[in-house]
């Protein structure tokens, strides 16, 4: 049997082996009985990633409704789905999208299909790992690739650290079962060589990121997203059925290549062979 354990602020491998329990969630002394889990193995037999299919070009996503205060920046796409309203980007906005704005549209209604497809997949891995009792806050924490449950809501005050120990496929997945709330200038840092394409905070229900918090990764949230003043986001905003609110804010879409294939460069005909010179023909006798 495996068990991870704290060491300071870092969530270490206290032990090895394949024989892993089912791991439950407790709620003691204040402190939450975190899920590590191993399910749907991806890259080195971690967790996969969860794909986002035609969701991934947007920064944001809404269900009811995209609202905007101030000059917020979207690289990337801005759709909502089934609501239509929009305001505060395109013309007369101060918001702009450096993307295509999809409002109710075939394309966002696709998208919004999609996400539900990727917050189902993240929302059901199987807990099947070990136990590590972290605080209820991940602010101060060095976590390992993995995906982590909490029961209830998880709040980050400080800086939340993911450290992919060396391998660019690591994938972090956070199961969240009701809210997810930063305190102002918050942050998640990626060392060792993590990706924002594979981080995702699966939340039950809303997620609020406050005032000058500078987080990595994508948040799947089945109600609302708010983006308090001066937050950015290297990742993605996508809500199922509430509104994204933005003020005077920055997400980014990573560069990120799932289930994009390339495919293989043909083969350069052989070139043919030259033709061979004719013979001169003797010249005639002189009579």
């Amino acid at each position: 049997m495996a068990f991870y354990s704290v060491s300071g602020s870092r969530v270490v491998p206290a032990g090895s082996g394949s024989n892993w329990t089912r791991a439950g969630l407790l709620l003691a002394g204040g402190l939450v009985v975190l899920a590590l889990l191993v399910g749907n193995a991806g890259a080195a037999g971690g967790p996969a990633p969860v794909n986002l299919r035609t969701a991934a070009p947007f920064g944001v996503l809404g269900g009811s409704t995209v609202t905007n205060t101030g000059p917020s920046v979207i690289n990337g796409d801005l759709g909502v789905s089934p609501g239509t309203s929009v305001t505060g980007f395109g013309p007369g906005g101060p918001g702009t999208v450096n993307g295509t704005i999809h409002a109710a549209d075939a394309v966002a209604l696709q998208a919004q299909i999609d996400l539900t497809k990727a917050y189902n997949d993240a929302a059901s891995r199987s807990p099947t790992a070990p136990v590590v009792t972290v605080p209820a806050d991940i602010g101060g924490l060095t976590l390992t690739p993995g995906v982590y449950r909490y029961a209830s809501s998880v709040g980050l005050t400080g800086t939340l650290t993911l450290d992919a120990q060396g391998d660019p496929n690591a994938v972090f997945i956070f199961q969240i079962g009701s809210t997810l709330t930063t305190a102002s200038a918050s942050s998640v840092v990626l060392i060792n060589g993590a990706s924002p394409c594979n981080v995702f905070f699966q939340v039950g229900s809303s997620a609020t990121l406050g005032t000058g918090t500078r987080f990595v990764g994508n948040i799947l949230a089945a109600e609302s997203i708010t983006l308090t003043t001066d937050a950015t986001l290297q990742g993605r905003a996508l809500a199922r059925v509430g509104a994204v609110t933005l003020d005077s804010n920055i997400v980014t879409v990573p560069n990120c290549a799932i289930g994009v294939t390339t495919g293989t460069t043909g083969t350069t005909g052989t070139t043919g062979t030259t033709g061979t010179t004719g013979t001169t023909g003797t010249t005639g006798t002189t009579g």
